[in-house]
């Protein structure tokens, strides 16, 4: 059978439409529920293409219920729907294997609301979020949270959530912002001091990295988090510096020398010194690059950025902290950063415990 490739999120939109609100409303009644495509998949940002259909991908859904329903009715809800929901919508199976070699299910999962975002973000964020969790939550996992679209919300409280997580707290995102500038400080002389000691692949390294956090304080700036790596140069493309700035990061990736490096660098920190500017959070700064001290390597002294966003923090306590900002700016490993791994990275943070 030849189908035409329907985007993930609009197919499930309509599987709710169509197949799983007339469900839910003969079993569930009066009893309040909301229901939405959020969490991991592709679909969920919008980047899903005819590729993503071979594995993880078709008609499905989460049901929120608070938890005392979910306690009372969740194993019959699934029950019914598993009973009820049809094999193929659109062309496409309702059931299907994740991971490969499962038993194959639907994927209308019936969930406890609260239960789903605490164990996601490690916090429940009704009444707000504590700064510790903004700082420990992976920018992919509050992505995941707020993309997708919410299908009905008779509870109340998961467009709240989505609302109230859209974007860090001011504070929080001046030091986010401080802590990526420092990272671009911290290495900005090691592409032209690793050519100069004739280490080219230790050049090219760090000029990947600063690449790479680059298009992340893009993303910061554009009050976007960044995604995970297999999408953030999608999300950066359709960034309205990414214009400018594209042919300059993939210069600094296809050269070969460190002075090629440093040509096409130095232009993208200026660009991102512009747009520091312009969004007004400090006093403007110089946006020109200089010399490293006395050394031959073209530097924006990064770090200047991170000293005016600090000193507009107006929160003490976050002002005081060390520029090493939320987790993804400090831990590198999909094991700690993936979704509802909340556990992981509270016992991480505080030491493995050995």
């Amino acid at each position: 059978m030849t189908r035409s490739f329907q985007p993930g999120l609009e197919l499930s939109r309509l599987f709710h439409t169509e197949i799983v609100a007339p469900i839910l409303e003969n079993v569930l009644g009066k009893v309040p529920y909301s229901v939405a495509l959020l969490g991991w998949g592709s679909e969920v940002q919008g980047y899903d293409t005819v590729r993503s259909t071979d594995h993880a991908w078709g008609p499905r859904m989460q049901v929120f219920l608070d938890r005392e329903d979910f306690d009372a009715r969740g194993a019959d809800l699934d029950a019914v729907l598993d009973r009820e929901l049809p094999a193929e919508f659109r062309g496409y199976p309702v059931r299907f294997a994740f991971p490969s070699g499962a038993p194959a299910r639907h994927w209308v999962h019936v969930l406890d609301l609260r239960g789903f975002f605490s164990e996601q973000l490690g916090a429940d964020p009704e009444g707000g979020l504590p700064i510790s969790a903004w700082l420990t939550v992976p920018t992919q996992v509050l992505r995941e949270l707020t993309g997708g679209a919410v299908f009905h919300d008779g509870l109340g409280l998961l467009e709240p959530y989505r609302d109230h997580l859209a974007w860090f707290p001011d504070d929080v995102w001046r030091y986010v912002l401080a802590c990526q500038w420092m990272r671009l400080s911290q290495e900005e002389p090691f592409v032209g001091r690793c050519g100069e000691v004739g280490d080219d692949l230790g050049s090219a390294v760090v000029a990947a990295r600063q690449v790479r956090d680059l298009m992340k304080l893009c993303l910061l700036m554009n009050r976007v988090y960044p995604p995970y790596s297999k999408w953030l140069g999608t999300a950066f493309a359709a960034l309205p510096c990414a214009p400018a700035l594209t042919p300059h990061l993939s210069g600094a990736l296809a050269a070969r020398s460190w002075q090629e490096r440093e040509q096409h660098l130095s232009p993208a920190y200026e660009i991102a010194a512009e747009m520091h500017n312009d969004l007004g959070l400090t006093e403007p700064l110089e946006a020109t690059v200089r010399y490293f001290h006395d050394r031959p390597f073209r530097v924006l002294d990064a770090h200047r950025f991170t000293d005016a966003l600090v000193a507009t923090i107006s929160n003490s306590a976050i002002r005081a902290l060390p520029p090493v900002g939320a987790i993804d700016q400090y831990v590198d490993s999909t094991d700690v950063t993936d979704r509802g791994n909340a556990h992981l990275r509270r016992h991480y943070i505080a030491g493995p415990g050995l």
